[in-house]
């Protein structure tokens, strides 16, 4: 070897040894000298969501029922009793069930044909909506008591802005969406409508929108919240659609909308308000409820008596459950520990109770005729959106 090229390799070697026991440029040596692991880069910043103004904050960009933990109760509601209301709409009375006993302590006489049992916003009251009597009939969930019915024309189904400002009445007859003043329930503005039916519905993530099912005429709403107009409106792409229930993803990203004739789940992206595919669940797709985990969502397919399970994580269909004996499962809600779906027996006077974890049912409940939009009660969350429980 050249001369010169000893030297070469003597100043690069020199350098190097230098730099290993010197270290970084302030004197410390990298965690790998110290025989350490690199500190773990931190976790990606989940950007916040600007919600609809005056709406309480979004507790997690990436899931919208945050709040629905098992028996993460609030304050208002953590003393109330718990229990389950049925609605029965050819009887004009709720049944009101102890859910540890599986047995109807109290049954009490409202107006004329209940659709379903709503809690208030601020999880304070339960609100039967009698279609046929034009009232709501208030249940104090502290004391299970009826107070003073409210007179409200053609009250099929209720809903309340995710700030609180206005309780929404689904007029379903009257081709009307009615915002009205959430405690009071005096009309603030009205909202005609050129759709039949209109039905359930739920709110975007950020509470600026919500969609709305027309079970009449097949067809779907996009309603602006702050401004109270209808921005968007489709037709399913399936002769006689029959759109139901309504519930939203809990990325925030699609929408699910039961069909009870189309026997599936309509899956829409709200922002774009495209047009949605369809997910066969099984016949006369009615009722969709979320688990408290925020994993599993369960349909009930009343035209053959069972309940199929959606997890959002694998985007697919993972199980379904035979109710013994038949039946015809409709709508409903999941206890507060989550273990507990219960569901009403549209057709056959009965409620059932079925467990989250192996679909095993529970209990079979004898209640009125025609038992529609059960409500169990109290439930996780800070606020209600309506209907039979959507919880934020």
């Amino acid at each position: 070897m050249h001369r010169h090229l000893v030297k070469s390799a003597l100043v690069v070697g020199a350098t190097l040894a230098c730099l290993a026991a010197c270290g970084t440029q302030d004197g410390e040596r990298t965690p790998e000298a110290r025989g350490t692991k690199a500190a773990v880069p931190a976790p990606r910043e989940k950007k916040p969501v600007q919600g609809l103004p005056g709406m309480p904050p979004v507790l997690d960009p990436e899931d919208v029922y945050a709040a629905d933990r098992p028996n993460k109760l609030s304050p208002v509601v953590k003393d109330f009793p718990s229990r389950v209301y049925v609605p029965n709409t050819e009887s004009d009375t709720v049944s009101v069930i102890d859910p540890k006993t599986y047995e109807i302590i109290e049954t009490i006489p409202v107006g004329r044909q209940p659709q379903h049992v709503v809690p208030s916003w601020d999880l304070k009251t339960l609100w039967v909506n009698n279609n046929r009597g034009h009232t709501l009939t208030p249940i104090d969930p502290k004391t299970g008591k009826a107070g003073k019915e409210v007179e409200v024309h053609d009250p099929y189904n209720l809903y309340f802005t995710p700030n609180g400002k206005y309780a929404v009445v689904m007029a379903s007859l009257d081709r009307e969406l009615v915002f009205r003043d959430p405690h009071t329930m005096e009309r603030r503005k009205t909202v005609p409508v050129s759709c039949y039916g209109v039905n359930h519905a739920d709110f975007s993530l950020d509470g600026r929108y919500f969609i709305v099912s027309c079970e009449f005429s097949g067809e779907l709403l996009k309603v602006d919240t702050e401004k109270m107009k209808v921005v968007g409106q489709q037709r399913l792409p399936f002769e006689g659609a029959m759109p139901q229930d309504v519930k939203i993803s809990p990325d925030g990203k699609r929408f699910y909308i039961a069909d009870m004739m189309a026997h599936g789940m309509w899956v829409l992206d709200g922002d774009k308000f495209t047009e949605p595919t369809l997910m066969p669940t099984g016949k006369g797709c009615h009722g969709l409820y979320v688990g408290r985990d925020s994993r599993e969502m369960y349909v009930s397919n009343r035209g053959e008596g069972t309940i199929s399970v959606f997890d959002f994580t694998q985007d697919k269909l993972t199980k379904k459950w035979q109710l013994p004996d038949g039946g015809s499962p409709d709508m409903g809600g999941v206890s507060a520990d989550g273990k507990v779906l219960w569901l009403s027996g549209r057709y056959d006077g009965e409620v059932y109770a079925i467990d989250t974890r192996t679909g095993t049912q529970l209990a079979r409940i004898p209640v009125g005729s025609g038992p529609h939009g059960l409500a169990v009660y109290p439930q996780p969350g800070r606020y209600s959106l309506g209907h039979t429980g959507i919880f934020r």
